[in-house]
């Protein structure tokens, strides 16, 4: 039975708020507890590193669980109703760190809450992507549903872009020169009922089919499985690499903003430019990416998005140099890396799902468990990698914020932290953009005439198999 509208639209919701809870913790957190509360800045991307280099232990482990639970609202269920609901706590606390708490124990309470959060979204995450074999037939509709999911999950992201730092403000205008800090508990409350919310929605309208077994890999069958797929290790790895240079952009741009363009007035300008943003990456998936979908191949669209991309990170690395004083230019750089990446997050998801049906042609079984679990694994190792760059370069260009006065701390920035700055979140990111279009130049393999050749390929063996998958 086909899936109905209301089964795409619950799925495509429990996306959105799942990812704006993810891109509230990607993008400002190390903001949160570095330029806010005073944490060492290496103290934290250590944290952040740590947390996510657990999760390649966590993430494997959770998809096992996940496959060896029984009950009687299935294996999916259960986890995403306790994981969303223990992981709405956890990000809570983890932007409501007490004002008595400093050095040290705020190091700590940092570490703890955040490895705690890594730990429950992973509980909630792993058995979000991993139910989709399990209601859904397979081929085109498992594909399209997949494409969907990633789309809304980018459209929550880009939403946390948008509103934060307005919200923050809005709901923290009470508290005076503190409006950073309570700005961020209220806003991470909201966040916290808000995701509740939709994916309740997802596991009330979304149920498992009785007749779909799940298999129950060890954490070794898993990572063999990866290895032994090349290209889907392609896929993986060059999603890492965009996630890292997509990241140190997000966690950067705000102390451009802060430190080097806004000026006294950055706040203003920091929101306009997120607003824009958010809205071209929106766009970019539901408009830009379908219209060059029918003049072009899915894979030329790729290598356009890299080329928008690399394009952007020079044109806002030269506008930087200038004495330009409109945020109105920034549009043109912002435009191609936003369009860029909204395109590039549709596009990995497609192909990702394509390495599944080589996989099974190689290697005799279809693990869409195994790739998706690592998928969400290579994305918070990209967060975790950003995280420590943007705060070894924060530290070694000495970017700090005395928050009792913006302006006076934007003043008390050297010419050459601005200027290190500016380098780190232009130049870093077009160095591994291009690291990654080369190993997808070279490895990957999947055409759609290529993609098409192995469907028909495993239909005819099924068929002479008698029809199993």
């Amino acid at each position: 039975m086909k899936l109905s509208l209301r089964e795409k639209i619950s799925y495509g919701l429990g996306a959105v708020g799942k990812d704006m809870v993810y891109m509230l913790s990607a993008s400002y957190i190390l903001y949160y507890y570095q330029d806010i509360l005073g944490v060492n800045a290496i103290a934290m991307g250590v944290i952040l590193l740590i947390a996510r280099v657990f999760d390649a232990f966590n993430d494997p482990i959770m998809g096992v669980l996940v496959a060896k639970t029984r009950t009687r609202w299935g294996k999916f269920r259960p986890w995403l109703l306790i994981g969303r609901i223990v992981n709405a706590v956890i990000l809570f606390i983890m932007f409501s760190a007490p004002p008595a708490l400093d050095g040290g124990g705020l190091v700590a309470y940092a570490a703890v809450t955040y490895i705690l959060w890594g730990v429950t979204y992973t509980m909630m995450d792993i058995p979000y992507w991993s139910m989709i074999p399990a209601f859904t037939e397979g081929g085109k509709e498992r594909e399209n549903l997949s494409t969907l999911a990633r789309s809304c999950a980018g459209v929550g992201s880009a939403l946390i872009t948008i509103i934060t730092m307005i919200c923050v403000r809005a709901l923290g205008s009470y508290a005076g020169d503190d409006w950073e800090r309570v700005g961020f508990r209220w806003f991470a409350l909201i966040i916290a009922v808000l995701f509740v919310v939709l994916v309740a929605i997802t596991c009330l309208n979304i149920k498992e089919k009785s007749t779909v077994n799940v298999d129950s890999p060890s954490v070794g069958d898993m990572f063999r499985a990866l290895i032994s797929n090349d290209q889907a290790m392609a896929v993986v790895i060059t999603i890492v690499l965009i996630n890292c240079a997509v990241y140190i952009t997000s966690n950067l741009v705000i102390y451009f903003f802060k430190y080097d363009f806004g000026g006294a007035d950055w706040f203003n300008s920091y929101t306009l430019f997120n607003t824009f943003g958010g809205a071209v990456q929106i766009l970019s998936m539901m408009i830009l990416f379908p219209l060059l979908r029918k003049f072009l191949s899915a894979v030329t669209v790729f290598y356009v998005s890299f080329t928008m991309a690399v394009i952007g990170y020079a044109s806002l690395l030269i506008l930087s140099f200038t004495n330009m004083s409109s945020i109105f230019l920034l549009f043109i750089p912002g435009f191609l890396i936003f369009a860029a990446n909204g395109m590039l997050t549709v596009l990995t998801t497609v192909f990702l799902a394509n390495t599944v049906d080589y996989g099974e042609l190689k290697n005799n079984r279809r693990d869409e468990s195994v790739i998706f679990s690592m998928q969400t694994f290579v994305v918070k190792l990209a967060s975790g990698v950003a995280a420590l760059i943007t705060a070894v370069s924060l530290s070694i260009f000495h970017i700090s914020d005395d928050t009792s006065n913006t302006s006076a701390a934007a003043d008390a920035v050297a010419g050459s932290s601005v200027v290190g700055l500016r380098l780190t979140m232009t130049v870093i990111p077009i160095v591994v953009l291009l690291i990654a279009i080369l190993l997808f130049h070279k490895k990957f393999i999947l055409t759609e005439a290529k993609v098409e050749e192995i469907a028909q390929t495993l239909k005819a063996k099924r068929k002479k198999d008698g029809g199993r998958v």
